[in-house]
């Protein structure tokens, strides 16, 4: 390959990220590129048999060459998908290998051998990791406290008053509804996340709807909550369960995270080609920064040392972009965090 300056001149391999080792037909290496070098720890391995220079086990010591058996295995074989293999000090190899066939059961006569690092592979599995730490810490939180009431409940008893066992069992049925609610937001994160998410959309009044969901969460909070309607609202096309759980998670979420009172606004739109109701959400707490806002629709997303399971906004922005609506956030009067929802009044679910 040459290395040149001319845009014109053709691509070093040592341009590519991932290592590349190809083989002739007689499994003698033809070239080779640094990220190759480098990751098998090799000079230069052109003229050397690919044995040699791919010089990997598996964690039971079995060499590479001799399991995978590019050049001898099943004629029908064109590669051999991405694979974990290992340096002699332990390092880990992501191998993915092509074999090159001029006819469909012909002998092999070239082999490609791609490389990477199990860097990629290490990061997923940290997300993974902290997936299952999140969700098994919300879990536990209200499971400990349904273990802990039940017990008490079942060892006291006969010296509990009617009072008493009334305030356990409105707790434990609290803690439920929480562990309810975490199950059906982890469900709907797995549905948004495969495209299955069912929508049974229908005409709903705006207003009324987010009245019902405003007045049962000022029943659990202190803070005033304010509502704010201009006249002419139009109906919207909304599946009336996910209307209700976007509005909920909007209007908890700037409960949990600001400060003083929250804000509601309703207000008709009528631009063309977009026709339904906006909604502004707006706190009083420290805001959300521009830099970090397309990070808040995230899986897990948290800002601040508030609690919250941290999916809240995730499923708000894919309930309202699978009905067709768009979700924004800006910086509130107030100096807090704007939360903006345009809701389509007809079905725009295929746009």
């Amino acid at each position: 390959m040459l290395h040149s300056t001319d845009p014109l001149a053709p691509v070093s391999l040592d341009v590519i990220p991932d290592g590349v080792v190809l083989a002739d037909q007689a499994g003698m290496v033809t070239t080779m590129n640094a990220a190759a070098r480098a990751m098998l720890r090799v000079q230069d391995g052109v003229g050397k048999h690919l044995a040699d220079v791919v010089a990997l086990q598996d964690q039971a010591g079995n060499d590479w060459f001799s399991c995978v058996d590019p050049y001898d295995g099943p004629s029908l074989r064109s590669g051999i998908p991405e694979q974990s293999w290992f340096l002699a000090d332990g390092s880990e190899l992501l191998l993915t290998v092509r074999i090159l066939r001029r006819a469909r059961h012909g002998s092999a006569e070239g082999v490609a051998v791609c490389l990477r690092t199990s860097r990629g592979r290490a990061r997923l599995d940290r997300e993974r990791s902290d997936l299952v730490a999140t969700v098994a810490h919300e879990l536990r939180s209200p499971l400990t406290g349904v273990k802990g009431f039940v017990a008490t409940l079942l060892s006291k008893w006969d010296r509990l008053n009617d009072e008493q066992k009334k305030l356990m069992l409105t707790t434990v049925n609290s803690d439920a509804d929480r562990l309810t609610r975490l199950i059906a937001e982890l469900l709907d994160v797995a549905r948004i996340d495969t495209g299955r998410l069912s929508l049974y959309p229908r005409p709903v009044e705006f207003e009324p709807a987010v009245e019902r969901v405003l007045d049962s969460i000022r029943a659990g909070t202190g803070r005033e909550i304010r509502l704010e309607t201009e006249p002419g609202l139009p109906t919207v096309h909304a599946d009336p369960d996910k209307f209700v759980q976007v509005v909920t998670n909007l209007v908890e979420n700037a409960v949990r995270h600001g400060e003083g009172v929250v804000r509601l606004s309703l207000t008709p739109l009528a631009d063309d080609p977009f026709r339904g109701v906006r909604m502004h959400v707006d706190d009083e707490g420290e805001g959300i920064s521009p830099e970090i806002r397309n990070r808040v629709f995230t899986k897990f997303w948290k800002h601040g040392v508030r609690g919250g399971s941290g999916l809240g906004m995730y499923i708000v922005h894919g309930l309202v972009t699978a009905h067709g609506g768009r979700v924004v956030i800006d910086d509130a009067p107030s100096g807090g965090a704007r939360i903006t929802v345009m809701w389509p009044s007809e079905d725009r679910r295929a746009e």
